[in-house]
This record gives C-alpha cells, structure tokens and sequence, in this order.
C-alpha cells in the first residue's frame, strides 16, 4: 500500500479504538501527541525501504535510510513481521520513556496509539500481492486472500478507488454511528 494509504489506515484504526472502547482522561496534549505516534507508527514499518515515506519526514532521511536499509535488508522483511513488531514495541518504549523525562504526557497511550499504527500497517500490506513475512525469518509471505492474483497491488486503481474510499467511508461511519461518543471526547478538552 502506498504511504497515505497506510495513513488513513493507521487513523482509522484509531478511531475505531475511540468508537469501541471506553473514553479514557487524557490531556489535549497527550490526544495530539497520540495522533501523531499513530501517524508515525502507520508508516514505521517502511523503514527498510530507503525511500519509504517515514524518511521523508525528517531531516536528513534519506541518507538514514540507506543506512537503515543496509541493516533491515530488502523491503518487506524484518520489518513487516512479529519479530519486527516486538522490535518497533520494545525500541518506542525505550525510546518513549526517554522522551517522558521532558514531555509532559501520558506515555502509555502515545505508545499504544503508535503500536495501532504498525499493525494496522502490517494488516493492509497483509491485502497486497506481495504479502508479508509474518514469521521472518521463516521465508513465507502470507497474503489475505490466499490466491495472490486476487491480492491488491500497490499503487494500482484497486487501491486508490476501493481500498482508501473504502477507508474513507469506514471512518465517516465509525464518526456517524458513535457521533456522542467522539462529540464527549471532543468536548472534554474544550470544556477544559
């Protein structure tokens, strides 16, 4: 999937985290900071790609991204597995806490809020003909559904007229249908 894509995705997991489950208190600046750990975890996992999206959000990416790259090997690997996942858990906890020495949030929710977005990342490469090596490094993708030619391929017109419309649409009826939840959410800072 493309880098919005998995944006999109990454924000509609998150939504669909605040319509189901109960309003937790958090300050605006930790809703915000959650947001984006979301974003950024959304698009974390194409850290092995030296081009990927993530490398052009900061300065100087692209030559830490061919550094990286030279660790994670080709793209779709380490990354976008369990291995991976409990990697990118145990590494933004570090480097999270570290962080909580001179941001004043709550830590646990900008880490659960980053983790949504890796695996809502992994999920939708999950849809793609390339699949993902779940299991690295056992060498099998796995892809859903299993015949690869009905899989989405990555940029292509299935993607950006079903998949993100599709994406689009889901966040508007998770907003719609749990209008007074998001509306309680949404007044708890302005009432502040």
């Amino acid at each position: 999937m493309t880098g919005r894509t998995h944006d999109l995705a990454a924000f509609t997991t998150l939504t669909y985290i605040i319509a189901t489950q109960p309003l937790i208190q958090m300050s605006l600046a930790t809703a915000f900071t959650a947001i984006a750990a979301n974003m950024i975890g959304g698009i974390a996992p194409d850290i092995d790609q030296p081009t990927g999206k993530i490398w052009h959000k900061i300065p100087a990416g692209g030559i830490f991204g061919k550094i990286a790259h030279q660790f994670t090997g080709s793209h779709r690997s380490i990354s976008h597995s369990l291995l991976g996942m409990a990697i990118f858990g145990f590494l933004s906890s570090k480097l999270l806490n570290y962080i909580h020495t001179f941001l004043l949030v709550d830590i646990k929710i900008v880490w659960i809020a980053f983790m949504l977005g890796v695996i809502s990342h992994l999920v939708m490469d999950t849809f793609t003909k390339e699949g993902v090596p779940w299991l690295f490094p056992i060498p099998i993708r796995f892809g859903i559904p299993p015949i690869k030619a009905w899989r989405v391929t990555t940029g292509s017109i299935v993607e950006r007229g079903f998949v993100f419309p599709l994406l689009l649409v889901t966040n508007g009826y998770l907003i719609y249908h749990h209008y007074e939840k998001f509306l309680d959410f949404i007044r708890h800072y302005i009432t502040k």
